[in-house]
């Protein structure tokens, strides 16, 4: 039995090995030239047209979840809402055929998890998936970004089947579980400082700087892409070799005095421009504008449908999961006070 049991671990282990290899090759691993021509790809795909193209599809979704919310006093944020508007939109983005969209949002859950063999069982399957979701846009290509990235590799032969994979797999990283994230810690830190939601409350002109400050003050990435130095480097009177890993704090970052008056505190009319939420310089997110639609679309749906919105624990109780994005497992809140 304990034989058994190593081999079948073994195989988890090497399954979960093959899916990592299997998805590195896309432009947040990459330097230039490889780099620039993976975004460029993208970049054809990715434009703020076709970000536009879906405030329709989003609005809708954003009303649907909150009809759904509005029937009960009490709710997870991130269950009911958080996780599946960016979820419907990725679906949307992608051309998810309809479905298959449970089974997708099912693998997409299982690996936000942090749950070792929840990511362990689900990665194989969303591998398989992604190759027959490429395989199914080749042979019958729609209006969506995934039938755009297929045509560029077809007609110029700049992407790799590797590579198209491993793009897809991180737009369903950088479109989901960022915009998730934003959400859940945005509604969070207006909800831990009721004055400035009631501002925000009162002139809702206020919203978009709001969204950035969110994004500076807690925003949904902790930390870069891993990095390793090409040579010496000298940061701070510490010496960094080369060859060695460096992983950029974003978050502190953010929350630097010598950027931003006052960093610690949270002010939604702070001038915010200069955070570092979606990156810098070549690896900036291509996703910005649809990320920052989506959170305008999603903070406007549940300031207006549910303006007494309260948190439901101790806010010393929420609990943040390990790892590089700023996660809560839970956003419980009480929506509106119940009739009596």
């Amino acid at each position: 039995m304990a034989r058994r049991s190593i081999l079948a671990n073994l195989d988890r282990k090497a399954n979960v090995m093959a899916f990592a290899v299997d998805l590195v090759s896309h432009m947040l691993n990459s330097d230039p030239p490889d780099h620039t021509r993976l975004r460029s790809l993208v970049n054809k795909a990715f434009t703020a047209r076709a970000s536009e193209s879906l405030r329709p599809a989003i609005e809708s979704t954003t009303k649907g979840l909150l009809d759904d919310m509005a029937a009960h006093t009490d709710t997870d944020l991130m269950e009911a809402f958080a996780h599946p508007l960016p979820m419907a939109v990725l679906c949307e983005l992608l051309g998810v055929p309809l479905p298959d969209r449970e089974r997708f949002d099912h693998w997409l859950s299982a690996r936000m998890s942090n749950d070792p063999q929840r990511i362990t069982a689900a990665a194989p399957a969303l591998l398989a998936y992604l190759r027959e979701l490429v395989d199914s846009k080749r042979r019958a290509p729609a209006d969506d970004l995934l039938s755009h990235l297929v045509q560029a590799q077809n007609s110029d032969g700049k992407l790799s089947p590797e590579e198209l994979v491993a793009t897809t797999f991180l737009l369903l990283v950088a479109g989901h579980e960022t915009t998730v994230h934003l959400i859940g810690a945005g509604m969070t830190s207006l909800l831990l400082h009721p004055g400035q939601l009631t501002r925000l409350q009162q002139d809702r002109r206020l919203l978009p700087g709001a969204i950035e400050e969110l994004l500076r003050y807690d925003g949904p990435v902790k930390t870069a892409t891993l990095r390793f130095t090409t040579e010496p480097v000298e940061l701070a009177g510490t010496l960094i070799p080369a060859n060695s890993p460096v992983a950029i704090a974003l978050a502190a970052a953010n929350r630097d005095d010598k950027q931003f008056t006052a960093a610690d505190s949270f002010d939604i009319t702070r001038p915010s421009a200069g955070h570092l939420a979606f990156g810098h310089g070549i690896h900036y997110c291509v996703g910005a504008p649809l990320a920052r639609l989506e959170a305008h679309i999603a903070f406007t749906g549940l300031l207006d449908r549910f303006p007494d919105m309260q948190l439901l624990c101790d806010p010393a109780d929420l609990h943040w999961q390990p790892g590089m994005f700023r996660a809560l497992a839970s956003l419980p809140v009480r929506l509106h006070t119940p009739a009596r």
